[in-house]
């Protein structure tokens, strides 16, 4: 009953949100405006960006061609902080590569927009693509709106319940339960704890404890 995977990306992919919260600080600084960065990452993580600035403006109505320029600045500030340190979670190409091997059809599901898509693309030098990229910046809702995931479902194919979500925060765990996902928590950067829900298969540190325990193994029958 597996046919896809679907990742997210910041914190699933790669190990940038440390440099996402940094940038906030950054932009916060610059807009003059007195933000608690922690509960801000915790409300808007997989939140799309025209979402996130009119939570961190409170201006629920901001005009989306303003909001996205400030989105703009502030993954600009992102991918310089990230480029020089860039990383994957641990093992995540390995996988990845395994997934591939064994026929499984592979998508992304993301709030990060295009730019942000290429830029991890770009580091990561995948030898095998995504079937398909879903982003934040198509108009659908964020996370823990399911629309993102089922999207990326419907481009590739397949069934909901035959594809497992691979996120690292809350809001991206209830939306693959919304969308009748199972899933898997990568704590990269959350507590386990806040990754947990009947619909987890596990909650691992990174894909090297998914390789040495046989995840795709034990939930996939290779159909090559």
């Amino acid at each position: 009953m597996l046919d896809a995977l679907i990742f997210d990306m910041d914190g699933t992919m790669i190990d940038s949100m440390p440099s996402h919260k940094h940038s906030w600080v950054e932009f916060a600084r610059r807009k003059q405006l007195q933000v608690d960065i922690d509960d801000l990452m915790r409300r808007t993580t997989g939140r799309t960006g025209l979402e996130c600035m009119r939570d961190l403006f409170d201006h629920p109505e901001m005009d989306e061609a303003v909001a996205m320029a400030h989105v703009h600045e502030k993954e600009a500030v992102y991918r310089e902080i990230f480029s020089p340190i860039f990383a994957e979670v641990a093992g995540f190409k390995a996988f990845f590569n395994l997934a591939h091997a064994r026929g499984l059809k592979l998508g992304v599901g993301t709030a990060g927009d295009r730019h942000n898509q290429a830029f991890a693309y770009q580091h990561l030098q995948m030898p095998v693509a995504p079937l398909t990229t879903v982003g934040g910046d198509e108009g659908l809702p964020g996370k823990p709106e399911p629309a993102i995931f089922l999207e990326a479902a419907r481009r590739m194919g397949v069934e909901p319940a035959r594809c497992i979500v691979f996120e690292d925060a809350p809001l991206g765990i209830e939306a693959a339960r919304r969308a009748g996902m199972r899933a898997v928590g990568i704590a990269s950067s959350h507590h386990p704890d806040e990754l947990r829900g009947p619909h987890v298969l596990a909650v691992v540190p990174d894909y090297h404890t998914l390789i040495t325990s046989q995840f795709l193994e034990t939930h996939h029958v290779a159909t090559s």
